[in-house]
């Protein structure tokens, strides 16, 4: 028989009931603390890959769009450069015309009959003819060429576009 009373080994009992239940309780909170950590964790690691991800978008971005900027730069540049040579061609040929115009009036003023003056007029009114139709189809296909000239930075900048977001999707 044991010498201990019944109200003691109950409470013994009782206690160590109370002493095994927390230490579960005790278990559970820290392998649910774990097991949140892991989670926000875990959380946080696709949090920093989604800003990585639209940071290299943003940078990606910024510099497509300085390609573009650049090509405009360029196709401006081409595009001056050009006009001004057709300027220095337009002048050049006008006055070639307006010199060769002065000097068939000068030639005008020394013939001695209606005959040549017509004949004279009639060379000149051919000739200023035939330039004109010359120099137009030139500069027709000068500013054809110019703007090939000027499209193309653009048409490369189009193209680097549709490689770019054809790839993405």
């Amino acid at each position: 028989m044991s010498t201990k009373p019944k109200a003691v080994e109950a409470t013994a009992e009782t206690q160590e009931v109370a002493t095994l239940t927390f230490n579960k309780t005790v278990d559970g909170l820290k392998q649910s603390a774990e097991a949140a950590t892991a989670g926000l964790a875990k959380a946080q690691t696709k949090m920093k890959e989604g800003v990585d991800r639209a940071m290299k978008t943003a940078e990606q971005f910024a510099q497509f769009q300085q390609g573009n900027i650049e090509a405009m730069m360029k196709s401006g540049q081409v595009l001056a450069a050009g006009l001004q040579d057709l300027g220095k061609h337009v002048a050049a040929t006008s006055q070639a015309n307006f010199e060769e115009a002065v000097a068939t009036f000068r030639q005008l003023t020394t013939v001695k009959s209606l005959r040549e003056a017509i004949e004279l007029q009639t060379s000149f009114a051919k000739t200023s003819l035939e330039k004109a139709m010359a120099e137009s189809g030139k500069l027709t296909e000068t500013g054809l060429k110019l703007a090939e000239q000027v499209a193309a930075p653009l048409t490369a900048r189009v193209n680097v576009a549709v490689e770019t977001f054809s790839a993405r999707a």
